[in-house]
């Protein structure tokens, strides 16, 4: 069975979703209404407000009509690794479909590759800021420190 994973983004103080967050639930509910995945999988632990992001992403979820049976929520992890890695306990088949921001899909497709995931990413249309491309271009070194070492075990 296809899953469709939501990697996490901020939720503002307030509790409510940030613009990526929105972006990225909503777009993986229109793949689940288009029939691309039997189940979503919400990505993310609480960072620095609550509650949990795989909570707000299962609030639109439902608010776009997925069906509550076909959500699972991964409310532990705090970086793209663990989203992923987390995720795989919700699995019920090794194909994915990543839910993201175009600039940082790429990265993401590689992780899961690399976990043993057959993973495409499926973005909705962002572009994306300097500072994020520029914090995508560290966490590049990072996934490169991570793949020479073998990689954690999240």
């Amino acid at each position: 069975m296809r899953a469709i994973l939501i990697l996490g983004a901020a939720v503002w103080a307030d509790g409510l979703p940030s613009p990526s967050l929105q972006r990225r639930t909503r777009h993986a509910a229109a793949l689940w209404h288009e029939g691309a995945a039997e189940r979503v999988i919400c990505c993310g632990g609480v960072g620095r407000h609550p509650p949990s992001e795989a909570e707000v992403m299962s609030r639109i979820l439902r608010a776009e009509g997925v069906e509550a049976e076909a959500i699972s929520l991964e409310d532990r992890s705090t970086s793209t690794y663990e989203n992923i890695g987390f995720a795989r306990a919700h699995l019920e088949s090794d194909e994915v479909i990543i839910v993201t921001d175009p600039y940082h899909a790429p990265r993401a497709v590689m992780i899961a590759r690399q976990m043993g995931l057959r993973a495409r990413a499926d973005c909705p249309p962002h572009r994306a800021s300097a500072k994020a491309r520029a914090r995508e271009g560290f966490a590049y070194l990072k996934l490169g420190w991570w793949l020479a070492r073998g990689g954690p075990s999240p």
